[in-house]
């Protein structure tokens, strides 16, 4: 057996993403497409804080009924006033009537569906700059008017 360290989960961010309407592409060659504006938010980390700048946007290819793949993409502003670009995937499996109650911007219990994600982020900030160099995983729930993630940095 080798003797590696285990990863263990260290508390990152909790980010909370306002969304706009989705905007339906249709029925294309590799799924249905939808994409997501993305219209602001708010995350609070251990002793930062930074604001989700409008503009980017979710980039979503419902694969089945059942399962979807997200591709987020949009920039935070620390309060010190550091930009963080984040691309974040995700995935989210839910029964067909969840998913549809979702589309139609209805609350649904973020118990009933698993949606996980893995956040990369890129910054210019000397001072952040170990962003760049780890792992993140987290845990999400869609609601009618926003998305909400806990993120955690893989130690």
């Amino acid at each position: 057996m080798l003797n590696l360290p285990q990863p263990a989960l260290e508390f990152f961010v909790d980010l909370s993403v306002t969304v706009d309407k989705p905007q339906e592409v249709g029925q294309t060659v590799h799924g249905m497409r939808r994409l997501i504006p993305i219209l602001g938010g708010q995350a609070q980390g251990q002793g930062w804080t930074a604001r989700v700048l409008p503009g980017g946007a979710d980039f979503q290819l419902i694969v089945t009924p059942r399962l979807a793949e997200l591709d987020a993409r949009y920039v935070l502003e620390t309060d010190a006033g550091d930009l963080i670009y984040v691309q974040n995937r995700a995935v989210r499996v839910a029964p067909p009537e969840l998913t549809a109650r979702l589309i139609r911007g209805e609350p649904v219990d973020p118990q009933l569906i698993y949606f996980r994600c893995s956040p990369s982020f890129e910054t210019a900030s000397p001072a952040l700059g170990w962003i760049s160099e780890r792992l993140f995983i987290g845990t999400g729930a869609r609601h009618p008017d926003r998305v909400e993630m806990k993120l955690f940095a893989v130690a």
